[in-house]
């Protein structure tokens, strides 16, 4: 026996150099091409097409050539690549380029017969289309009332959105009032760029009043203090308003002040916008008096955004009436989130309606997420194991594996082109039934592409396998780091699950690395901590040292924090100094706490991290802990002193 394995391990060996070199030339050459393509040197370019026209991912090279000299394609070459490589993820990708290249040289009839076989939604196009619509039909002003809708927007658009705006003032169908009001959105968001933009659709008449802009934004309090506004235009009102909304994001007590000393030099309706963004911002900060402000509001129209917070602080204040009203303002996809069913559900319960808060909960219970889960457990129920419902065959694995798109994403990843192959992937299998998902994220997890098996396995709606959703690698090796700092594994891997999920390379913007994150500041603390020598930030991504570091640190939130598992995990994300900050005085349910996190990131992130807790638990066979247990209480801020030298 241990000769034929000696046998089969030298002959292995013996098969890598026969084949690797065969191999390896056509990556290296793909590669080199690619860094043709991103000199944007097509003569290079050409030379590396036409040695791998055989190569499996030969599309992508003449995807390159011909997105290089787009402009001046001929429409059949463009189409000749669309009609033959349909099933790649760069022929949608190139589909949309040749659309915004015929929408700047307004080739509309070419456009609108392409535009339909987009597969992808695409703003800049959206706007090429209605400009198509107004140039083959000039008597249709349809297109101007799309238009207008998207004209209401905080953010930065398209350019091919400004002729349709431009048009819309030629025709007067942007009246003062929308460009104010598309100003106010700009500058509520923060994005005085935009609201820049904005001012050049106003009347002359109003221009001078908007003039101290950059200067309000720069300096809002300076700008009141010197009272150089003009209280008699439009403009001027705005330019006040601005300025108490930008002061009011970082000291809301501040912007109350100055507030209550010119209130009454302003209308009723402008006091109420004020008091809504004043209570925006309190709640933000979780202070006591932000529903008072809501109801200074009166009827002043708040958005999503705004009821989303007015409903936080009735939560935090158990104030389910409250609750219950901002709910029922927001528009139905809002309503809709799972957020708001779970506490409209809550609302009724505790205002003695068992019967149709029991409705509710019933829905959310079928949904596998952390709202999902609450509401099964008001309706008694505690995740158990979570056998799968379907199991792939061998069969199944097999066809799967010869999908010529699988094919070209497994490839991408061999060259560590992830975000590709990440395109790639999403591409191949977005029409996939709930088996072929399945056998796809099992291959996927052969392959050891966890962040694929997880996001295939979770797209599945009536057969599912939670070992896929909520793999477990290295878990022998993390055992090594939680047993002896007493660690719950579910936790540990509910974490790394959502930080990375589990790709040993990952880097994220901000410069966390590994499987747990570590920003560099948090690593060096750890590892002067764990007394590691010579220790350097290129070693932060290998996974024993990863793991030390990640689960030490884990360990110390958890202990400085109470033992709080949800404080430990915001404070994970957002840092320890901010998970404290949001505690009260007092204890505190943790999903109120948890939902009430000022940071969208942070929130999102906690929710997942707790929830993917509890289904580890279940695969992992501890006993059985409800999701609420988990989550506990949160304590009543502590005046212990911190450590100094907290990162």
């Amino acid at each position: 026996m241990p000769r034929i394995t000696q046998f089969t391990a030298a002959l292995f060996i013996a098969l890598q150099f026969i084949f690797v070199p065969a191999f390896a030339a056509p990556d290296d050459d793909f590669l080199a091409a690619r860094d043709a393509f991103n000199a944007r040197n097509s003569a290079r370019l050409d030379q590396y097409a036409n040695k791998l026209q055989e190569h499996s991912l030969a599309p992508f090279v003449r995807y390159w050539q011909l997105s290089l000299n787009l402009d001046a394609a001929k429409p059949e070459e463009v189409k000749a690549f669309l009609d033959g490589y349909s099933d790649v993820y760069v022929s949608d990708r190139l589909r949309a380029d040749w659309l915004k290249a015929l929408g700047k040289q307004k080739q509309w009839t070419l456009f609108q017969t392409e535009l339909p076989l987009l597969i992808n939604e695409d703003a800049e196009i959206t706007c090429y289309q209605l400009q198509a619509r107004l140039a083959l039909l000039p008597t249709d002003k349809a297109p101007l009332t799309e238009a207008k809708r998207i004209w209401f927007s905080a953010s930065d658009l398209a350019t091919s959105c400004n002729p349709l705006f431009e048009q819309l003032a030629d025709e007067e169908l942007l009246s003062v009032d929308d460009v104010f009001a598309r100003l106010r959105l700009a500058l509520e968001a923060g994005n005085v760029s935009v609201a820049r933009y904005v001012t050049q659709y106003l009347p002359s008449k109003y221009q001078s009043g908007v003039k101290a802009l950059e200067t309000v934004a720069s300096n809002p309090s300076h700008f009141l203090e010197k009272r150089s506004y003009d209280l008699s235009t439009r403009g001027g009102r705005e330019m006040v308003l601005f300025a108490i909304h930008r002061i009011a994001r970082t000291d809301p007590e501040q912007a109350i002040h100055r507030w209550e000393s010119i209130k009454s030099q302003f209308s009723p309706e402008e006091q109420a916008y004020v008091a809504g963004q004043i209570a925006l911002h309190l709640a933000r900060r979780h202070e006591p008096n932000a529903l008072a402000w809501f109801g200074y509001a009166k009827d002043a129209p708040l958005s999503d955004f705004q009821l989303g917070w007015k409903a936080r602080a009735a939560m935090r204040a158990q104030d389910w009436n409250a609750l219950l009203s901002a709910i029922a303002w927001m528009n139905e996809a809002e309503k809709r989130r799972p957020e708001w069913r779970y506490w409209y559900a809550r609302a009724l319960k505790s205002l003695g309606r068992p019967v149709a808060a029991d409705e509710q909960f019933a829905v959310l219970s079928r949904e596998h997420h952390f709202y999902g889960q609450l509401a099964s457990e008001e309706l008694g129920a505690i995740i158990g194991p979570t056998l799968a419902t379907y199991k792939p065959t061998e069969d199944e694995i097999k066809t799967i594996a010869i999908n010529p798109a699988l094919q070209r994403a497994l490839a991408l990843y061999r060259l560590n082109l992830r975000l590709e192959g990440v395109r790639e992937w999403t591409w191949a299998i977005r029409k996939f039934d709930d088996k072929q998902l399945l056998a796809a994220a099992e291959l996927a997890r052969r392959n050891e592409l966890y962040d694929r098996a997880i996001n295939t396995a979770d797209r599945t709606q009536q057969l599912h396998d939670f070992s896929l959703r909520y793999p477990s690698p290295h878990r022998e090796t993390m055992q090594g780091y939680t047993k002896s700092l007493n660690l719950d594994d579910a936790w540990v891997y509910g974490l790394v699950r959502q930080e990375s999920r589990f790709v040993q390379v990952a880097k994220s913007s901000v410069g966390a690395s590994g499987m747990m994150q570590l920003m560099p500041a948090t690593a060096k603390w750890v590892a002067k901590k764990l007394g590691m020598k010579s220790f350097s930030l290129g070693v932060v991504t290998k996974l024993d040292t990863n793991f030390a570091l990640g689960t030490y640190y884990m360990k110390h939130v958890l202990d400085t924090l109470s033992g709080s598992p949800v404080l430990a995990t915001a404070a994970y994300n957002a840092g320890p100094g901010r998970a404290r900050k949001w505690q009260e005085l007092k204890p505190m349910e943790a999903a109120a706490y948890v939902e009430s996190i000022p940071f969208n990131e942070t929130r999102d992130y906690v929710k997942k991290v707790m929830s993917n807790s509890a289904y580890y638990a279940a695969r992992f066979g501890d006993p059985l802990t409800s999701l609420k247990k988990r989550l506990g209480i949160i304590p009543g801020k502590s005046k212990e002193e911190l450590p100094s030298d907290e990162p």
